[in-house]
């Protein structure tokens, strides 16, 4: 498997530190609020790349934390934290907060086909590993403390910039917005470790430390997660590309300091969902949601099925005629697996082979979905039975998670239900008693009932595709397959 390395910038074959095992970790949500659709890209193709090294038979032990106290507003460990920011604006507790959106943010993933993790830790069950890391670091001369805080000495490094993304000058106060300068840092680049009651008296969240009473810092957290779940080798951290920089920079330069060797060699990256103004954020008030879709009468399924068409590394433009188009090519695709007829799936073993390997392959090249999604689409040409058309549908499926024989089975009742009430009506078909067929048949008469000639044209176009002729016949229709 060959997977690009933003570390590196290079696509190269990806090499676990126990052959057969995958230590992964997953930047989650910091739940102050819902997650938008943008935020959930990163999770979609995580959970295909995880998904993924299952099917290849890899063992994977996926971590995410849950964000619950210290990420700030602002890059520079300034401004108000996000949770109690949150609290504040809906009159509840921190902790009810955090319950509250974590909750919500696993129902999304829940509806979008997103495996849960292996392990699941909010940031404030960690509280030990975060000031034992801190200590050290101290005690070896990588932090200091000043002003009430404790800080990563930066100027220690002889390489901070793993991702090569910024230089010096990005960084400088002003240049970036919300950025305010920090008289208690020795270089502009240091971080906080971890902060104190003398720089937020108001912090809802406070523990006893060795440099008094106070909270971790958001970059802390994911480290000492890691560390204390995924062990002291990683293989792969995965998250959006808004976190590379100053996030991940950071969480290498502690975690390597800290441990003394390379902590992880691989880095997966999710490009940023965009509007047609820039990059979807909530602080823009481009606020759309899982729930929002579904209000707008979309299945969730259709989104994941949008973010599968393009590739993960590249930006990916929102709107709502790319998502109708998304839908039309899912509802498509449903409704030619619900034309297949369940039973014998056995079939030709070198066709069979080959369309794996495709499906294999495009995985296995950088995580290319648009080309395994292509692949659904060979096997439903493919000349098997389509009992073996719908084994090879669900297998792939495990990694692509678009429920496509659920959704076709509830598309293939819906027909019958449809073309039982048409011959009710005195609308006669006659044929081989398929209902899916049966259906297609009733919508390509309704089309040409209400004048809609080029629907009609098209859904004759689907059941030739599927080797059916339709002939009209008063009061109905007949057809067989040829």
């Amino acid at each position: 498997m060959y997977l690009y390395n933003s570390a590196t910038h290079k696509k190269a074959e990806f090499v676990t530190h126990t052959p057969g095992h995958v230590e992964m970790y997953t930047c989650g949500p910091t739940v102050y609020h819902f997650a938008h659709i943008g935020n959930l890209r990163s999770y979609i193709m995580e959970d295909v790349l995880e998904k993924t090294f299952r099917y290849e038979g890899y063992d994977v032990n996926r971590v995410m934390n849950i964000t619950d106290v210290g990420h700030l507003s602002s890059d520079a460990d300034t401004g108000e934290d996000k949770m109690l920011k949150g609290a504040k604006r809906e009159h509840k507790t921190v902790m009810e907060i955090a319950q509250f959106y974590t909750d919500a943010f696993f129902e999304d993933c829940r509806k979008l086909n997103i495996k849960r993790p292996d392990i699941v830790q909010p940031a404030t069950g960690c509280i030990d590993e975060y000031i034992k890391i801190v200590k050290k670091l101290e005690d070896t001369g990588y932090a200091y403390f000043a002003g009430g805080n404790v800080y990563f000495d930066t100027s220690r490094l002889d390489h901070y910039y793993v991702f090569n993304d910024h230089d010096e000058e990005d960084l400088a106060v002003g240049v970036r917005e919300g950025v305010e300068e920090d008289t208690n840092k020795r270089n502009k680049n240091d971080f906080v470790l971890w902060f104190t009651k003398s720089k937020f008296e108001n912090q809802a969240l406070k523990w006893d430390s060795p440099w008094g009473v106070g909270y971790p810092g958001w970059h802390i957290e994911c480290s000492g997660i890691s560390m204390k779940y995924n062990g002291e080798y990683l293989d792969l951290h995965c998250g959006g590309i808004d976190n590379a920089f100053p996030h991940h920079t950071n969480e290498i330069a502690q975690s390597e300091s800290y441990l003394g060797h390379t902590w992880c060699p691989q880095w997966f990256h999710v490009h940023h969902l965009n509007t047609s103004d820039g990059k979807m954020s909530k602080s823009k008030g481009e606020f759309l949601t899982v729930s929002l879709l579904e209000e707008k009468g979309y299945d969730p399924l259709v989104y994941r099925f949008f973010c599968l068409l393009s590739h993960y590394r590249k930006a990916l433009v929102f709107t709502w005629e790319n998502l109708d188009n998304a839908k039309i090519a899912y509802d498509k695709l449903i409704a030619r697996i619900a034309a297949l007829r369940p039973g014998d799936a056995q079939a030709d073993e070198s066709i069979v082979n080959c369309l794996k390997e495709k499906f294999r392959s495009s995985l296995d090249n950088d995580l290319n979905t648009s080309l395994a999604i292509t692949t659904l689409y060979d096997v439903l040409k493919a000349k098997i039975s389509d009992g073996a058309k719908l084994a090879l549908l669900d297998d792939f499926d495990q990694v692509l998670g678009l429920s496509l024989l659920s959704h076709a089975a509830a598309k293939r009742e819906e027909n019958a239900k449809a073309a039982s009430s048409a011959n009710a009506g005195g609308f006669s078909i006659t044929g081989e008693g398929d209902p899916s067929i049966d259906a297609l048949v009733l919508a390509r008469a309704q089309a040409k009932k209400e004048k809609n000639f080029a629907e009609a044209d098209r859904i004759r176009e689907e059941l030739k595709n599927q080797g059916i002729e339709v002939t009209d016949v008063r009061g109905g229709a007949i057809w067989k397959r040829i």
